[in-house]
């Protein structure tokens, strides 16, 4: 009987080391295209931030990147753009804010845009589809550009609201 159950035991051992060949796997080369029709368009800023806006040199500069990233119509254009976006993304973050959007509502935001920049730019590296982390970078963008309308519609005199007397 010991001799029977030591001879299963080695058949199921046997047969449990067998190595399975696993089937290459296809990558679809239509899927990894940038599809660049498929861009969110840019949310238009007020009248009131735009003149704020005008003279923040750094917003202006990742304005003008971002430009360019909606006239990216392959992986290698896109490549440049996102490359171009982070540099400017990181001088926005090193310079100085106007004082109304100096705040956290618009910082946060704008750390949102960098991590998917740094998706997207994954995503090319690794030959992934880069269409949706694109996507969620311009969405990230728009974002931004919301709240400073968001911003400038809702000023609120907080000396006002903080006075108990």
């Amino acid at each position: 009987m010991q001799k029977l159950l030591g001879i299963l035991v080695l058949i199921v051992l046997l047969n449990a080391c067998k190595k399975v060949e696993e089937a290459p796997v296809e990558v679809n080369t239509e899927e990894l295209e940038f599809n660049y029709q498929k861009m969110p368009e840019k949310v238009e800023i007020n009248p009131a931030a735009a003149a704020i806006v005008a003279d923040w040199q750094q917003f202006k500069d990742l304005n003008s990147s971002i430009d360019v990233l909606y006239k990216a119509t392959n992986n290698e254009d896109l490549a440049l753009a996102i490359d171009d976006l982070i540099e400017k993304e990181k001088k926005l973050e090193a310079g100085q804010y106007p004082e109304l959007f100096d705040s956290f509502q618009v910082k946060s935001r704008q750390m949102v845009m960098r991590t998917f920049l740094y998706k997207a730019k994954t995503s090319i590296m690794e030959n992934q589809p880069t269409t949706e982390p694109t996507i969620k970078v311009l969405e990230a963008y728009n974002s931004i550009r919301k709240q400073l309308n968001v911003i400038m519609n809702s000023q609120l005199d907080k000396k006002l609201i903080l006075d108990e007397t």
